[in-house]
């Protein structure tokens, strides 16, 4: 089977998202908008927007806010016949959006969702994983619950059997991990199944200890060095020698409106480095990382011997991306494909 019939499959929890119209506070919310996303949901939005078969697997709750979660899946094109029903409640965060010197905040309502209480051995992997090329999961899902982890790990295990490529983004969430799992021991032993890892400088050292040399990520405006990312990137491939590549974004935070964004890709002999853009007035930071990771998986598939084309891509879909409102990137292959070409004027199109 040639790989553009075979499907890319991400797992992991889908959540309610509100937030107060525009920049205002919470304490100011009389209403919230609401939107549907989640990390790996926000990458099957992604990649079914560039044209990619992608399903997203997850539990939800059988009730009308599940199924509005599904009815955004199937309205984006994302695969959805793998998903199952049970529990009682749809995971649920709350988002500030900052503004210039006010970082963004957000609060989390999603203990005891369906997604959390799901258990090893309601997903039937293989029936999931028959034509696929690529599993995506993040750090995100097993930092959910103990089952989330074992359910996750079945799933990597089964992959692996199949020869599937897997892809993680580590993403450390200081706000999860409360369940009392080993967050190293279980993150260890899921990403040593992994063939692309994508993670910063935090996740490295929040879920392994290893450390960047010479970076400080909170001096405001100070460009984040690529080069400080090798001795990260060859730490991360002697501690998981099935990797193949690890890539990491570069951001650096001049205030929450203005950050300027790259990327860097290791492959065990060459550092990428992308262009690096100024995002001057960002619409929407939540999702960035995902939409990031979308990208390198369409480029990745697109180019599979040209990592500096596919880390091009998925710099500047994620680029486009904080000009978006929600979790997911909606931009278009050819708006991405205009930006890597260099125009950035945002003209009308007549």
């Amino acid at each position: 089977m040639d790989n553009s019939t075979k499907k890319v499959v991400t797992f992991g929890e889908i959540m309610l998202r509100l937030s107060p119209p525009g920049f205002l506070r919470f304490s100011q919310a009389s209403s919230f908008d609401v939107v549907y996303g989640g990390g790996e949901s926000n990458v099957a939005v992604s990649l079914a927007n560039y044209g990619v078969l992608v399903d997203f697997v997850t539990r939800l709750p059988d009730n009308d806010l599940g199924h509005c979660a599904l009815m955004e899946m199937r309205k984006r094109g994302v695969g959805t016949d793998k998903i199952i029903f049970g529990g009682g409640r749809l995971g649920i965060y709350f988002l500030e959006t900052g503004a210039v010197s006010r970082g963004s905040k957000v609060v989390y309502d999603r203990a005891h969702s369906a997604m959390a209480e799901i258990k090893k051995g309601m997903i039937n992997w293989e029936k999931v994983f028959e034509d696929t090329q690529w599993f995506h999961w993040t750090g995100i899902t097993p930092a959910i619950s103990q089952g989330a982890a074992d359910a996750l790990l079945e799933a990597v295990q089964e992959a692996k059997k199949r020869n599937i490529t897997i892809s993680t983004d580590l993403n450390y969430r200081a706000k999860l991990w409360k369940y009392g799992g080993d967050r190293e021991a279980i993150m260890t032993e899921l990403t040593s199944y992994c063939d692309i890892i994508l993670g910063n400088e935090e996740d490295a050292e929040k879920h392994f200890g290893i450390k960047p040399e010479g970076l400080n990520v909170t001096t405001q405006g100070e460009a984040v060095k690529a080069e400080a990312f090798l001795s990260v990137c060859k730490q991360m491939m002697k501690k998981f020698p099935n990797a193949k590549k690890v890539i990491t974004t570069l951001r650096g935070s001049i205030s929450a409106s203005h950050n300027t964004w790259s990327g860097v890709l290791f492959d065990g002999d060459t550092m990428f480095k992308s262009t690096e853009y100024q995002i001057t007035h960002i619409v929407d930071r939540v999702g960035g990382g995902d939409s990031f990771m979308g990208g390198l998986i369409y480029g990745l598939l697109k180019y599979p011997n040209d990592d500096q084309m596919a880390l091009d891509f998925a710099v500047a879909a994620s680029a486009l991306k904080h000009t978006i409102l929600g979790d997911a990137n909606l931009a278009t292959v050819a708006e991405v494909e205009k930006l890597m070409g260099g125009d950035a004027s945002g003209r009308v199109a007549r």
